[in-house]
C-alpha cells in the first residue's frame, strides 16, 4: 500500500525518505514486506509526507497495524487480534494491504493445476527455459513466450516446467488463464486483479485503475522468486501489463500467436513432435507393450495424426477407452480424411475444437485465404499461388498468409516465402470451405486457379525450347503470354525455379484438367514444357504428364499430337524410370503412327528413342543403326530442333560405338559432333546449346578415359563443367565430377580427386542421385 501511494503521489523512495524523516532502507524495507508493522509514529510522518487525507491515513494505519506483533487486548496499544485479523480473501502468511511477504510461499486459487504425468519430450525447449531460470543474476526480467498451432501442448509444456522447476522459485507458481481464444478475452485489469489477490493483496486494497494495479504488482513481485505462466494469451496489450519490470521472477507466455509486437522476451517456438517422440507419447498413455506389439501401425497412427500433440492425446485416450480393440483398427478409422477429424474425439478433447477457437477469430478476409489454402496441392505454398486460389490481389494476400501466420494456423516453411499447414488445420480448413463457401464456389476456386497456373507453367516452359524463348512449333511468337505478366518469372534462372517448386500445383491442374475434358489445354501444356523437362531427367513426374498428353491427344483425335506425345513417353520411359522395354514399346507404336500419317520428324524421334532403348538393353548394333536412321531423317528436315535432333542420335553412336569396343571410332564421331555445335554456341549462344556442348564434351572425356589418355580426358570433362555452368544447370555435373575425379586418381593427384569425388557424392546425397544426360540418349 505504501509503495502505491508514493508512486501515486509522484514521489522517489529517496525523496519520500528524505520528506518523512525515516531512512531510505527502513523505507525500502516497508515497501519490500520486510517491515510489515511500522511504529504509529513512522507511519504518521509517511502520511504527512505523502498529504494523506484523513481517510488515507487511516486506512494506512490499519495496514501497519494489521502486520505488528500481536498483544493481548489489555495491554496492546492496537485492537485485539480478531479486530484484525486479515481481510476476507488474504491467504494465510500474507498481508491483507501489501501481499505475501519475499521468502514467504503464495496459496491462491491461481496455483499451479497438477502436472501431466505421461509429458514426453520437449528436453530442448525445457532446457532452454532450464538455463534461463538458473540465470543468477538476469539483466532483464526473464520472459518466456511458448507459442505455436493449436494442438502443440503448450500449457502442458508451461504447467510442466513450471513444476519442474519449482525448486529454484520457492515464492510460488501461479498459472492463470487469459482466455485469449474466449469470445471476450481476459481485461488487463481483471487479469492483473487475479494476480494481485494471488500473492495476497487483500480485495479492498486492489486499486481501481488498470495502470495503479500493475505498478502495484510490479512493485510486490520485483523481490520474488516466483513463476508466472500468463497461459493462452490473446494478444501484447493483453500481457504487457501483467509482466515484472524488474527481479527474479520468471514469467512464461503460452498463445497461438506469435506475439511480434512484444519486445524483450524469449521466444521458444514450439512445433509438431518427432515421429520417435510421437511414438514415445503414445506409449506412455496407450502402454508400451501395446504399442510395442504393433510398430507399423502405431507410426502410421502417429503419421495420421500430423504428430500433433493432442491428436495424438486423443488418439492414446481411444486406446485406453477400447483396450481390445487393435491399434490397427484405429489406424482404419483414422484413414478416410473426410471422417479423421470425428474420429480425434475423446471426451472434450477435439482437435476440430482446438482450431475453430482460432478460425472464429479470424477477420474474414484471413478466414477466406485460409480456407482457399486448403485447395493447393504441394506440402507448401507461396503467397501467388495462394492468390490465385483466392482470387485476391498478391499482395493483399501475402498479407493474410502473415496473419495466418502470426495466428499459429500456417508455418512458415523451410524456403523463404512460402508457407506450409499441418495436415490437420488442412483439413478443418478445407471442412470450413465446403461449410462457409460451398462446393459449386470451391470447385470454381480450383478451375480458375488451374488455368492460371497451367497457363504460366507452358509460359515458363516456353522458355526452354531451342526454337526460341515464347515460341510455339509452328513458329507464332508468345502464343498464349502468361496470365499475369507483372509477376511472371522474369530470367531462365526464375522460370526454372517457379516450375521445380511449384509442380505440385501445375501437375494437380494438368490432372484436373484432363479430368474435366480440357484436353486441348493438357496438350498444349505438356507441349509446351517437353524442352524444360530435358533438364530435370531425375523426375519420375514426367511419365504422368506425358501419360495425361497421349490421353488428351487421343481424346482429341489429334493423330500429330498423338505421336509427339507417345515421343515424350518414351522418353520418359527410358530415360527417366529407366524402364527399357516399356520406353521401347512406346517408341515403336510412335513410329508407326508417325510413319502412318507421313511425319518425318517424328519418325526422327521415334528412332532416336527405339535407338535409345536398345542401348540400354546393350543390343548396340542394333542402336546403332537406329540412331543413325534417325540422323538422316533429321538431316531432311529445317529447324533448330531438328539440328538438335540430329546431333544428339550421332552423339549416341558414338556412345554405342565406345560401349561396344571401339573407343577411336567414338571419339572421331563426338569431336565432329562437338565441333558442330561449338559453331552453333559461338553464333547463338543458349541454355540448350551449352546443355549439347556439355554434353558432347562429356562425351569425348569417356572416349579419352576409355583410351586411358589421362590429360586429354581431363581437359575434356573440365570442359563439359564449364558448359554445365554456363547452361545454368549445375546439378547435370555430377557425373562428369565423379569421371574427373577418377582421372585425376590415374593422374596421381589423389587430393584433388578426394575433393572432387566428396563435392559429387554430396550432390548425389543431397539431390537423392538426380542429374543426368542426353534426352534421346
Amino acid at each position: 500500500m505504501l509503495s502505491r501511494l508514493r508512486v501515486l503521489a509522484g514521489l522517489t523512495q529517496a525523496e519520500l525518505a528524505r520528506a518523512a524523516g525515516v531512512s531510505l532502507r527502513a523505507l525500502g524495507d516497508m515497501e519490500r514486506g520486510r517491515t510489515r508493522g511500522p511504529q504509529r509514529r513512522t507511519v504518521q510522518a509517511l502520511a504527512a509526507a505523502l498529504r494523506l487525507d484523513e481517510a488515507q491515513a487511516a486506512a494506512l494505519d490499519r495496514a501497519a497495524r494489521s502486520g505488528r506483533p500481536r498483544r493481548t487486548p489489555a495491554h496492546a496499544e492496537d485492537p485485539p487480534a480478531e479486530s484484525a485479523a486479515a481481510a476476507p480473501g488474504s491467504a494465510p502468511g500474507t498481508d491483507p494491504q501489501g501481499g505475501a511477504a519475499a521468502g514467504e510461499a503464495v496459496h491462491s486459487a491461481l496455483a499451479l493445476p497438477r502436472d501431466i504425468a505421461d509429458f514426453t519430450a520437449r528436453e530442448e525447449a525445457l532446457d532452454r527455459l532450464r538455463r534461463l531460470a538458473q540465470d543468477a543474476d538476469p539483466a532483464h526480467p526473464r520472459i518466456v513466450l511458448a507459442y505455436g498451432q493449436p494442438g502443440l501442448g503448450k500449457t502442458a509444456f508451461a504447467l510442466h516446467a513450471a513444476h519442474t522447476l519449482a525448486p529454484l522459485f520457492p515464492d510460488g507458481q501461479l498459472s492463470l488463464d487469459l482466455r485469449g481464444m474466449a469470445p471476450t478475452p481476459l481485461a488487463p485489469r481483471e487479469a492483473l486483479a487475479q494476480c494481485l489477490r494471488a500473492i495476497g493483496v487483500a480485495d479492498r486494497s486492489v486499486p481501481a485503475g488498470t495502470e495503479e494495479r500493475a505498478g502495484l504488482f510490479r512493485t510486490l513481485v520485483r523481490e520474488r522468486r516466483l513463476v508466472l505462466i500468463l497461459d493462452n494469451a490473446a494478444d501484447e496489450a493483453q500481457v504487457r501489463p501483467l509482466l515484472p519490470g524488474s527481479g527474479p521472477a520468471l514469467t512464461i507466455i503460452t498463445s497461438r500467436h506469435v506475439l511480434p509486437g512484444l519486445e524483450s522476451v524469449h521466444r521458444l517456438p514450439l512445433d509438431v513432435l518427432a515421429p520417435a517422440e510421437s511414438a514415445a507419447l503414445l506409449a506412455r498413455i496407450a502402454g508400451r507393450e501395446r504399442i510395442a506389439a504393433e510398430p507399423e501401425a502405431a507410426g502410421e497412427l502417429a503419421r495420421l495424426c500430423g504428430h500433433l500433440p493432442l491428436a495424438l492425446r486423443i488418439a492414446g485416450q481411444r486406446l485406453v477407452a477400447r483396450p481390445q480393440q487393435p491399434v490397427s483398427h484405429l489406424v482404419r478409422q483414422l484413414a478416410a480424411e473426410e471422417y479423421r477429424l470425428d474420429v480425434l474425439e475423446a471426451g472434450d478433447l477435439r482437435v476440430r475444437t482446438a482450431f475453430a477457437l482460432s478460425y472464429r477469430k479470424l477477420p474474414a478476409a484471413a478466414a477466406l485465404v485460409l480456407r482457399r489454402c486448403s485447395l493447393t496441392a504441394g506440402e507448401d505454398f507461396t503467397a501467388a499461388t495462394v492468390a490465385a486460389y483466392a482470387g485476391l490481389p498478391g499482395r493483399q494476400t501475402d498479407r493474410q498468409l502473415e496473419l495466418l501466420a502470426d495466428a499459429g494456423l500456417l508455418q512458415a516453411a523451410a524456403t523463404p516465402g512460402r508457407y506450409r499447414l499441418h495436415d490437420l488445420v488442412r483439413l478443418y480448413a478445407g471442412e470450413r470451405l465446403l461449410a462457409d463457401d460451398g462446393r459449386e464456389a470451391a470447385d470454381a476456386a480450383r478451375e480458375q486457379a488451374g488455368d492460371q497456373l497451367l497457363r504460366r507453367a507452358a509460359a515458363a516452359g516456353r522458355r526452354f525450347d531451342v526454337e526460341g524463348a515464347g515460341a510455339d512449333p509452328s513458329g507464332d511468337p508468345d502464343p498464349d503470354p502468361d496470365p499475369d505478366p507483372a509477376t511472371a518469372p522474369e530470367t531462365l534462372a526464375d522460370a526454372r525455379r517457379w516450375l521445380e517448386e511449384e509442380h505440385p500445383e501445375w501437375l494437380a491442374a494438368l490432372r484436373r484438367a484432363n479430368g474435366a475434358g480440357r484436353h486441348q489445354q493438357v496438350v498444349d501444356t505438356a507441349e509446351a514444357m517437353h524442352w524444360f523437362s530435358d533438364s530435370l531427367l531425375h523426375w519420375d513426374v514426367w511419365a504422368e504428364v506425358f501419360q495425361l498428353s497421349v490421353d488428351s491427344a487421343r481424346a482429341v483425335g489429334d493423330r500429330l499430337a498423338q505421336a509427339v506425345q507417345l515421343n515424350y513417353l518414351a522418353w520418359a520411359h527410358i530415360i527417366c524410370l529407366h524402364r527399357y522395354r516399356q520406353g521401347l514399346a512406346v517408341a515403336r507404336e510412335a513410329l508407326e503412327l508417325a510413319r502412318a500419317i507421313g511425319d518425318a520428324q517424328q519418325e526422327a524421334w521415334a528412332l532416336a528413342y527405339c535407338a535409345t532403348a536398345l542401348r540400354r538393353l546393350l543390343r548396340h548394333e542394333e542402336a546403332i543403326e537406329a540412331y543413325r536412321q534417325a540422323a538422316e531423317v533429321f538431316a531432311t528436315l529445317a529447324g533448330r530442333s531438328a539440328e538438335v535432333g540430329r546431333v544428339v542420335a550421332l552423339r549416341c553412336v558414338g556412345a554405342c560405338l565406345r560401349e561396344s569396343g571401339r573407343p577411336r571410332e567414338a571419339l572421331e564421331t563426338h569431336r565432329l559432333v562437338l565441333a558442330e555445335v561449338l559453331d552453333w554456341l559461338a553464333d547463338s549462344p543458349s541454355h540448350m546449346t551449352h546443355l549439347l556442348a556439355a554434353f558432347g564434351a562429356h562425351e569425348a572425356g569417356l572416349d579419352r578415359s576409355a583410351l586411358r589418355q589421362w590429360p586429354e580426358a581431363e581437359d575434356a570433362y573440365r570442359q563439359a563443367l564449364r558448359h554445365f555452368e554456363d547452361a545454368g544447370q549445375p546439378d547435370s555435373m555430377t557425373q562428369t565430377l565423379t569421371e574427373l575425379g577418377t582421372v585425376l586418381i590415374e593422374l596421381d593427384r589423389a587430393d584433388e580427386a578426394r575433393e572432387l569425388l566428396t563435392t559429387a557424392l554430396a550432390d548425389l546425397t543431397a539431390e537423392g542421385g538426380r542429374g543426368g544426360h542426353r534426352r534421346a540418349g
